[in-house]
C-alpha cells in the first residue's frame, strides 16, 4: 500500500516538477528552494524503489 503511494507520488513528481539532473544542474550552485525540490523527488524515488 505504501510503495503504492510512492509510486503514484513519483509519476506526478515526474509530471510536474523540473528535473535538475537532465538540465545538469550544479547542485553547489542550486538554490535552497532547487535543493529542497531535488531531496524530495529524490526521497520519493527512493521510497517507490524498496520493496
Amino acid at each position: 500500500m505504501k510503495n503504492q503511494l510512492f509510486a503514484i507520488l513519483a509519476k506526478i513528481n515526474k509530471l510536474i516538477l523540473p528535473s535538475f539532473t537532465k538540465r545538469r544542474l550544479d547542485l553547489s550552485k542550486a538554490s535552497k528552494l532547487q535543493l529542497a525540490i531535488f531531496g524530495w523527488r529524490l526521497y520519493v524515488t527512493k521510497r517507490a524503489l524498496d520493496a
